[in-house]
């Protein structure tokens, strides 16, 4: 049965890691605790048990009550499930650096890996272009190609 808990926004994976280490400890039969960026705000833990699940979450910070009753997995199964996004980069796209020494940083795509799911771009507001080879996960798009 799963069990949803209301915690402090922005804290649920802070207080998934003290319930983990909780578990880990006491060795409480708990299956999963689950974290959904889709569900901000919330935490669910699966248990047999509910008064397992109370005892284990009683003292936890952050954890501010819980839903009077169990919930299916059925009912919250969207709320789980995630497709990626397929973002299409050109070169010339305008991008900001999320990560890393130049976090913050305006660049021009030069050249795209999608193998190796890197991007090479040259720093914009620098008095000489540097290209740096960074994760396409490092970058976000700001405006489209600028050739």
């Amino acid at each position: 049965m799963l069990f949803a808990y209301r915690v402090t926004a922005g804290q649920e994976s802070i207080v998934a890691d003290l319930l983990s280490e909780k578990v880990r400890k006491t060795g409480a039969p708990i299956q999963a605790i689950i974290v959904s960026p889709r569900l901000k705000g919330y935490l669910m833990v699966e248990g047999s048990d509910q008064a397992e699940v109370k005892k284990l979450v009683a003292g936890v910070p952050h954890v501010k009550g819980v839903l009077a009753k169990s919930i299916e997995i059925g009912e919250i199964k969207e709320l789980l499930e995630s497709a990626p996004v397929e973002i299409i980069l050109e070169r010339g796209q305008l991008v900001e650096i999320t990560s890393g020494p130049f976090k913050g940083e305006k660049a021009k795509i030069v050249r795209i890996d999608q193998a190796k799911e890197d991007v090479t771009v040259e720093l914009v507001e620098v008095a000489v272009p540097i290209p740096v080879t960074i994760k396409l996960d490092t970058i976000k798009v700001l405006s489209q190609s600028q050739q």
